[in-house]
């Protein structure tokens, strides 16, 4: 009875769309919907509204309410024009910056929303093709904006597109924003309320000068000059994987000094079908095959990809046999850190006001190598919006060195309020380049690392599940965890639980309960053991799928203890896993 209540529900709702208000494309591909024996897509399509969530939009797209279209676009886009509207009033003029990356039908969602600023009244500076996420919230500051747009999914499947919204800052909106912005969209009821006819006049397309303000002021962070001069010859090979960081990263990697840039010709093709890859994912190893494949045949020394729309960085390096090993988001974000902490000491900027900043679920050595060179460490919530959210609040107060998390992501620089894979391959290569002038390789100097501040193995696992039976697994798989609190991991005590939803620390030894500072709840679940072990759990924000992310930690005394230390923490992971039940 339910079903047949709900399909009736969806077909109600899809006729709706048979109107003339929206267009015959649409019209035509509703019809196939309704006309299709298998109601599936049916009702994937229309059985909720894509939600307007706290980063945006993101789905899959095609025609219906649950999809991304010009549709959902312009209801949100229309919805935060209102909210600008009534927040910045005291203002002559609001602007907007719009953006958007290589993905199939973004620069018509990206056109479509600029459009729909200028016909409320708005100043529009328009990108005129594509570029890196990061650019726009680069953008947003540089132009004094109060918002901006990029339309992006990020790394997600070619299927999907999305929508992220930017504040005056150049940051992800967050409270009061967020929620105000959503309840401004859910207001809109009808497409007629959308206005789609553009005031002539309100667009400007922006040139090539932000361009070359945006890599000139990158430049400025840039700390072993004299390094890079020496070593500007090193051969990095570099891949967008068909997105936008062709625009850009190239030609930053040059203005900096590197002349030796190789190209992987088939993925600096711009495409939104992403033809080469499975997945444009720079977490996952198909996904730089290529690359490494034209590093082994010209003798390459580094291996450097973006996502489509260049805020994530993946790498590869040679270890000590040659051969090329990937480099996880820990270990990134563990080599960005000690080098620009240890550069700053050297160069005598350290005054014991400097902070750096990540994630909750990003490796806890950072906070070690941080505490051990008198840096304050701020822990935030996944999503780089928590990480500009601490830089505002320190602005002016402390010094800000970097930050990032473990999905890929890191930010060099303040100028910008996203992560930014521009700047991540422009440090990236100026520590190999630091690094051979030291007698090392990348690799080498994060072995010393892992010598100095402690062996630490990660792994993030996502649990995929699809549409609305999905969300409801993963619903329940939070509450069981809840309820049902491991007790051990791998052996090892568990002596205290985090319950962001809750912002709940439990001290298990002690029966003891404390308040987590945080800005706002989150539905993640934490487990600490004694010998260091940690998991996280959390439902993803912007994919169907629940993720697990599982640290173990062990010392080593030499290079040549590594070995085993990586196979004992895969076997305490597996461990690990098992009790999961993953």
């Amino acid at each position: 009875m339910e079903d047949s209540v709900l399909l009736q529900q969806v077909r109600t709702k899809a006729n709706a769309w048979l109107s003339n208000d929206y267009d015959a494309e649409t019209r035509n591909a509703v019809q196939e919907l309704l006309d299709k024996e298998d109601t599936t897509d049916l009702i994937e399509s229309f059985y909720k509204d894509l939600e307007f969530g706290t980063g945006g939009l993101r789905g899959i797209m095609g025609a219906g309410s649950n999809r991304m279209n010009i549709y959902t676009v312009g209801a949100a886009t229309q919805g935060l024009a209102n909210y600008l509207k009534k927040e910045f009033a005291h203002l002559p003029q609001v602007s907007v910056v719009v953006g958007h990356d290589c993905r199939n039908n973004s620069r018509l969602f990206a056109e479509t929303s600029a459009g729909i600023f200028a016909a409320n009244g708005m100043k529009v500076y328009l990108f005129p093709d594509l570029r890196p996420t990061p650019e726009i919230s680069y953008a947003i500051r540089k132009l004094g904006c109060q918002s901006g747009i990029c339309i992006t999914a990020s790394h997600n499947p070619k299927e999907y597109n999305g929508y992220k919204a930017y504040w005056d800052d150049g940051a992800q909106v967050i409270a009061p924003h967020d929620k105000n912005i959503i309840a401004e969209v859910n207001q809109i009821s009808s497409v007629k309320e959308i206005r789609f006819k553009a005031l002539p006049g309100w667009i400007e397309m922006l040139d090539k000068q932000i361009d070359e303000d945006y890599i000139w002021d990158l430049l400025t962070i840039s700390l072993s000059p004299e390094a890079i001069r020496k070593h500007k010859d090193i051969k990095i090979v570099y891949t967008p994987i068909h997105g936008t960081g062709i625009t850009l990263i190239p030609a930053a990697l040059k203005a900096l000094g590197f002349e030796n840039i190789i190209h992987v010709p088939e993925q600096d093709v711009i495409s939104g079908d992403f033809p080469t890859v499975k997945s444009p994912n720079p977490e996952e190893a198909a996904a730089l095959k290529m690359a490494v494949e034209k590093a082994i045949e010209t003798g390459a020394d580094v291996v450097m990809a973006s996502d489509p729309d260049a805020d994530r960085i993946g790498a590869a390096v040679r270890n000590e046999h040659g051969e090329f090993v990937l480099l996880n988001g820990n270990q990134t974000m563990l080599i960005f850190i000690y080098y620009l902490i240890t550069r700053w000491r050297e160069l005598g900027k350290l005054s014991g006001n400097e902070y750096v900043v990540k994630t909750i679920v990003t490796t806890e050595l950072v906070k070690t190598i941080a505490k051990k060179n008198g840096v304050k460490l701020f822990d935030c919530y996944t999503g780089f919006k928590w990480i500009a959210d601490v830089i505002r609040q320190n602005e002016n107060r402390r010094t800000y060195i970097g930050g990032g998390e473990e999905s890929y992501g890191f930010l060099a620089e303040a100028f910008v309020r996203d992560k930014d894979s521009v700047s991540a391959c422009m440090l990236l290569a100026e520590i190999a380049a630091w690094a051979a002038d030291n007698g090392q390789t990348v690799y080498e100097l994060l072995q010393d690392i892992y010598v100095e501040y402690g062996f630490s193995k990660e792994e993030g696992i996502s649990v995929v599940r699809e549409g609305k039976s999905g969300a409801e697994e993963i619903e329940a798989m939070m509450k069981n965890y809840r309820e049902h609190p491991m007790t051990e991991l791998a052996g090892s005590r568990v002596f205290f639980i985090k319950d962001f939803a809750k912002l709940t620390g439990t001290d298990i030894a002690e029966n003891d309960q404390v308040t987590l500072d945080m800005p706002t709840t989150s539905n993640v679940l934490q487990y600490f053991a004694e010998d260091g072990t940690k998991v996280s759990i959390r439902p993803s924000g912007t994919e169907p799928k629940i993720k697990f992310y599982i640290e173990i930690h062990s010392k080593v005394g030499s290079r040549a203890e590594l070995v085993a230390a990586d196979a004992a923490a895969e076997a305490k992971m597996e461990e690990v896993r098992k009790s999961l039940g993953i």
